[in-house]
């Protein structure tokens, strides 16, 4: 049964509850993206991280299991330029560390980074044709814009400023889905990098609901049926929640980000450019209190998290996250090991369904 919230652009595909699963790349695949969608809401896949070959796997296994809609969540970023100098200097800031477990720093391999959204990406989808594809860090180029929205796709992208909606308006997003300041993972930032433009999402949906004539989805800080309704009252067309599911059965969270979710649940979150290079909320932990979250040192994005990997497999192994990223909202009230078809009814009021 539909809810009554349901707005009409989610309703026309056949999607029942005002609930977006946020895609969360590196913590999840397809299970709990179908686990969503067959619940109800609207599940999504984040792409950013995936080979060609490991989508198209990824696509097989959802269209297989339901034929519900369901969202492909890529990045838009420009693949930044090397800089020899400021990976030396990253590498030498790091150095302690890789002392300390035992590490050569002269044998970090490759890391497989995040690749923004292509032509070869775009042939692989077009193939499945999801019903809704959304991006991270802007639009993509026009051409392959049109592509997308050439098999009748609904295009989703994040904004975290006024100025950021409306330019995804006048280039061609159907919905905007508005990023408060209290998100987890990465901020979706790109028409600007200045952190004092961010708003909390209440103060952020408010204004871009004012500012821009299509959808508006609210994301950040909404953890239980309670911030769903209130988003709902305020003018969002649907909730899009991340943090609640990272601790379902059906997401691949690492051991040590479950604990540290389910245990600290008053534990301190913070910016930091550390892990990617990129703003992005996290838990604190060992690495961000001793080099600063924001330090400068960070290459750019996605290029800082190649050589913290050996640091990060050689302590969790140990089970510690001192050297992981710990994305986390600021409100982990919402996290539980329950499953995520239980969690989507429950974001949704409807656990008596």
């Amino acid at each position: 049964m539909t809810h009554p919230a349901t707005p009409d652009w989610l309703r026309r595909m056949g999607v029942e509850l005002p609930i977006l699963q946020a895609p969360m790349a590196g913590s999840q695949g397809s299970v709990l993206a179908i686990a969503v969608s067959e619940a109800g809401g609207l599940g999504a896949l984040p792409a950013a991280m995936l080979s060609p070959q490991a989508l198209r796997d990824e696509l097989a296994a959802i269209t297989t299991a339901t034929h519900r809609p369901y969202n492909v969540n890529f990045f838009a970023h420009t693949p930044p330029q090397p800089d020899p100098q400021r990976e030396a200097a990253w590498r030498e800031a790091l150095v302690p560390y890789f002392a300390e477990f035992r590490l050569d720093p002269a044998a970090i391999p490759p890391g497989a980074g995040r690749r923004p959204f292509d032509a070869e990406a775009a042939e692989v989808l077009e193939a499945f044709r999801p019903p809704v594809v959304s991006f991270h860090f802007g639009l993509p180029e026009p051409a392959l814009l049109a592509r997308v929205k050439g098999w009748g796709a609904r295009v989703l992208s994040s904004a975290t400023t006024v100025a950021e909606a409306r330019w995804l308006e006048a280039h061609g997003a159907d919905v905007v889905i508005a990023q408060g300041l209290e998100a987890g993972g990465h901020r979706g930032m790109f028409l600007t990098d200045d952190l004092h433009s961010q708003l909390g999402s209440l103060a952020l949906l408010a204004q871009v609901r004012d500012a821009v004539k299509i959808p508006v989805v609210a994301a950040g800080g909404i953890a239980d049926a309670r911030g769903v309704a209130a988003v709902l009252a305020l003018g969002a067309s649907a909730a899009q929640v991340g943090t609640a599911y990272l601790c379902c059965p059906e997401a691949t969270t690492s051991a040590v980000h479950r604990r540290a979710l389910l245990t600290s649940p008053e534990a301190p979150t913070a910016l930091t450019r550390l892990f990617s290079g990129r703003p992005a909320r996290g838990l604190v932990n060992r690495l961000m209190r001793e080099l600063g979250p924001l330090s400068p040192l960070a290459p750019a994005f996605p290029l800082a998290g190649t050589a913290l990997a050996p640091l990060r497999a050689r302590a969790e192994a140990a089970g510690s996250c001192d050297f992981s990223p710990l994305w986390s909202g600021q409100n982990r009230s919402g996290c539980s090991e329950r499953p995520a078809a239980e969690l989507t009814r429950f974001l949704a009021g409807r656990m008596a369904d």
